[in-house]
């Protein structure tokens, strides 16, 4: 009553509203009415929310987030038997965190008050240390403990649970000497309460309680300074000062020697602290010290400190259970962790393998086997293969239960009739969520049918469970009919193995010749006269089909690969006449443009003709590539024989600018910029003052054309080679409405295969991907839609160079977990009027263009290097004179931003080819 007392008196004070009249205060009464007003209706929105949860729950128990939400919601509303039993459904789904454990465990030491409600208390405790390693938990659970001292065997009960959590994370480096600290602090408490009155002498049996506890405190002391703390040092002067007796010989060699450890400790502790979540490199590194060490306790230490950073790894739990496995072999400590591992990465099947293996190999009953068996198959796997996995670990496990020397037991009819549960679960329940059963191949059925033919002698059951198989799609498999014709060959007779083998010749469709072979095989050992005409004549007819099918498909593939070079063909000569329209058209302009030139008599002084405008760059104007020839990545220099009158209007602010080679040596502290818009006024400025926040920027080379126009990249190059590094952390970032592209500045003549890519291409199981979205969707929009299936930790919108939507997006989740329900949850959802399309990460792979041949030039890259990445604009005109067309040497490639000019024609090859700027040009035609 007591209990029930107190704990309505608490909940009514977490009720009890801020501004209560009773509270003594002459507030206004319109303003209560307004507060209380505003307090009923957040109340009624937060009962309506804690239903939502709570349906939601009903619907998944497994939404990790929403418990969270419930039990904030509830804790906050004072609701504590609705909070107690939303914090025990999910503990028993998920291990708890640290932090949760401690919010759950501090409400309860509050309500608690007698006796039995101290008890619930302690097996909070119990199951809390249990999830995780945490130093906290372990220090908060003795410290309650000290409270109930007053009991019978309480300094016992506090000494045992002191030294259980000495054992669990006494070891930890950082931490563990919190504990060591605490345990002397009531050891010595105890001491002081066995002091004798002063001026009083101790009896012989107070001087043997004084005596044996200042042993306790001295053996305290000496275990710790044996182990590799942080603040070695500072316990060891406490010893010192406190002990009345020299420290002891053994005990100083102990604590140098421990000091030594902590010195190699050191940089990975040192690396755990510098690092950012989640330290899986950092962490990894550690535990392969370690193991080198070989010290088991340290070893399962250092994993429980990763796993409690990292617990949705399902990596790092599998390679923790492993070494429990081979390495520990503790029944306890091997299936606590299995436990934990299923219960943190419900959607890995390995894990549960594992487990399952785990619990058969330390003899567990069978029953909890089964019972975790079933757990399993709720956990809701990702792949359709998952369960095919775990239904044949399952059934191996039966299988090894059976005693094959009976023709009859309990276990052999519970093993065929989980084979039976396992092929209808598959077709049923798999098939409907996957589209597929995860087993094309029919593997489960196929072992059916081995154990029914070699260890039952049952090949009647093993024929049926095999023409079962042959009716699912694999009878034109070739290797399917073998495996059935091995196994008839083994436990059957040769009536049925020349039976099976007619049917594969007269079904198979992918090597026929293969089954026709063993046919004749057999028949050749084994058959009669007639056996083998029947079977050649058999094999025969078959074959002579099959050459006709293929034959005919040979036709058909010829026929189409024909229309297809008459059809390149077409367009060939299509692009031909297009070309020498263009010519036609272009030797007219010449020529009206050579008589402009005679008038005017002077070369160089041709107007320009309108040139076209860049796609989605505006009034932006692209200039005419062909006419570009740059002397440097600053732009061009000054033409001193025959500068036009309008490129000296238009270049009049660079026409100075010296030429500027490019230094390959100076590339680790260069980035290269691209992507970004022609019209960009003072791009060096704007661009300082963009990447001035990575490191000091010492230059900025921009490129600019003939005429002055920017052409939308340049170098930036840093001091040091670290702010380059920060630098591309700017890539994709929004300048003038477009994404800025930022990449390592390489030479790609020496790196050809150079090409950046910040996104993984693998797949990646917490990252969703979504097509099919509105192109007016935005990234928050977007997160609104996301976060109601799980934490989202990023969102990408995949844009085009112009920065516009293609109606594609990555959501990445905090875990596996998150992302699947969320693929459940949202594939063909609408949003505005579109249905999205919703998967896990896992883009194909790119195919690799072909490369030529070394020794051949590539005719159709050539367009390209002369004539921009585009290739030459409809509207432009070639202004090379033919005298340098003409020239058979390969247009050089443009290495980062530099344009190399074509050397003149040369008669002796080894020579060196000069270098030819747009001066150079202007003089060698001017000549002529």
């Amino acid at each position: 009553m007591a209990a029930a007392g107190a704990e309505a008196a608490a909940e009514e004070e977490k009720r009890l509203p801020e501004g209560d009249p009773e509270s003594g205060g002459d507030s206004d009464d319109e303003g209560d009415s307004d507060s209380s007003g505003d307090g009923e209706d957040e109340e009624k929105e937060n009962e309506a929310e804690i239903q939502r949860l709570e349906e939601q729950l009903s619907i998944n128990a497994f939404d990790y987030n929403c418990h969270l939400d419930l039990i904030k919601l509830l804790r906050q509303e004072g609701e504590l038997v609705k909070l107690r039993r939303a914090r025990q459904k999910m503990s028993e789904l998920f291990p708890l965190t640290e932090e949760i454990w401690l919010d759950w465990l501090k409400d309860e030491i509050k309500m608690a008050s007698e006796i039995s409600e101290r008890e619930k208390v302690y097996e909070l405790f119990e199951r809390a240390v249990k999830d995780y390693i945490c130093p906290e938990i372990w220090l908060e659970y003795a410290q309650y403990s000290i409270g109930g001292i007053g009991q019978e065997g309480g300094i016992e009960k506090v000494r045992s649970i002191f030294e259980r959590a000495l054992t669990a994370v006494g070891l930890h480096v950082t931490k563990g000497t919190a504990l060591w600290e605490a345990y002397r602090e009531f050891e010595n408490a105890i001491l002081e309460t066995a002091q004798p009155a002063p001026g009083s002498i101790p009896s012989p049996e107070q001087q043997q309680v004084l005596c044996s506890q200042l042993e306790k405190i001295h053996t305290l002391f000496r275990r710790q300074l044996g182990i590799p703390l942080l603040d070695m040092e500072a316990s060891y002067a406490e010893y010192e000062e406190w002990s009345e007796e020299p420290i002891p010989e053994t005990t100083i060699k102990n604590y140098k020697k421990a000091l030594q450890q902590l010195e190699k400790c050191k940089p990975y502790e040192e690396a755990l602290l510098g690092a950012e979540t989640p330290k899986l490199a950092e962490y990894q590194a550690y535990i392969d010290f370690e193991m080198k060490a070989g010290d088991p306790a340290r070893i399962q230490l250092i994993y429980e400190r990763a796993l409690a950073e990292n617990c949705l790894v399902p990596d790092l739990w599998a390679r923790y259970n492993q070494y429990l496995d081979r390495q520990l072999k503790v029944k306890e400590l091997v299936l606590s962790a299995h436990d934990r591992a299923v219960r943190n990465c419900p959607w890995t099947v390995g894990l549960w393998i594992r487990y399952l293996l785990a619990m058969e190999r330390h003899r567990v009953e069978h029953s909890i086997i089964s019972e975790m068996f079933e757990k399993a198959l709720n956990a809701g796997f990702i792949q359709a293969t998952d369960y095919v996995e775990i239904w044949q670990a399952y059934l191996d496990y039966l299988r090894r239960r059976v005693d094959f020397t009976q023709d009859s037991s309990k276990e052999l009819e519970e093993l065929r009739s989980a084979f039976a549960r396992a092929v209808e679960y598959l077709k049923q329940e798999v098939e409907e969520r996957f589209s597929e059963s995860g087993d094309p191949s029919c593997t489960i059925m196929q072992n059916w049918a081995r154990v029914e033919a070699r260890l039952c002698n049952n090949m009647q059951k093993a024929r049926e469970l095999w023409d079962n198989i042959m009716t699912k799609g694999n009878a034109k498999y070739a290797n399917m009919w073998l495996e059935y014709y091995n196994l008839e060959r083994a436990h059957g007779d040769t009536q049925h193995c020349r039976k099976a083998l007619h049917r594969a010749v007269q079904c198979t469709s992918d090597y026929p010749e293969h089954v026709c072979e063993v046919l004749l095989t057999l028949e050749r050992i084994e058959g009669t006269l007639e056996d083998w005409d029947a079977a050649v004549q058999k094999t025969e007819n078959r074959l002579a089909r099959v050459n006709e099918q293929r034959a005919k498909a040979a036709e058909k593939e010829a026929a189409l690969a024909k229309q297809e070079e008459e059809r390149a063909e077409q367009r060939k000569q299509a692009r031909a006449e297009k070309k020498a329209s263009k010519k036609a058209k272009k030797t007219r302009i010449g020529d009206k443009r050579k008589a402009d030139e005679d008038d005017e008599g002077e070369w160089g002084q041709e107007e320009e003709l309108p040139s076209k405008r860049h796609r989605g760059e505006g009034d932006g104007v692209l200039p005419e590539e062909d006419m570009e020839v740059e002397t440097g990545l600053f732009g061009r220099s000054e033409n001193p024989d025959g500068p036009t009158a309008p490129k000296e209007k238009a270049s009049t602010s660079r026409k100075d600018i010296p030429k500027v080679l490019h230094d390959s040596s100076k590339d680790k502290v260069t980035v290269f910029v691209s992507n970004l818009s022609y019209t960009m006024a003072e791009p060096e400025a704007k661009l300082r003052e963009l990447f001035g926040s990575c490191g000091e920027v010492v230059e900025i080379r921009a490129v600019f054309n003939n005429k002055g126009t920017f052409r939308g990249y340049c170098y930036v190059q840093f001091r040091e080679e670290e702010a380059a590094r920060q630098a591309l952390a700017l890539d994709r970032t929004a300048v003038e409405g477009r994404p800025m592209f930022v990449s390592p500045c390489v030479d790609k003549n020496k790196n050809p295969d150079f090409k950046v890519f910040r996104y993984s291409t693998t797949l990646e199981k917490h990252k969703l991907f979504i097509s099919g979205l509105p192109f007016s969707c935005t990234k928050e929009e977007l997160e609104e839609v996301c976060k109601a299936h799980g934490n989202v930790k990023d969102i990408r919108l995949v844009t085009n160079r112009a920065g516009k939507p293609k109606g594609l997006a990555y959501v990445e989740y905090e875990n596996e977990a998150q992302a699947s329900q969320a693929v459940l949850k949202m594939d063909g959802l609408t949003v505005k009027d579109h249905v999205i399309k919703v998967m896990i990460s896992n883009p194909p792979l790119r195919k690799l263009p072909e490369r030529p041949e070394p020794g051949r030039a590539s005719l159709a890259l050539a367009p390209r290097h002369i004539y921009g990445a585009r290739g030459k604009g409809r509207t432009q005109l070639s202004m090379m004179p033919r005298a340098l067309q003409r020239q058979s040497n390969p247009v050089a490639k443009a290495e980062n931003g530099m344009v190399q000019n074509s050397p003149a024609a040369s008669s002796d090859p080894p020579a060196e080819p000069k270098k030819m700027s747009n001066a150079d040009f202007a003089k060698m035609l001017l000549k002529k």
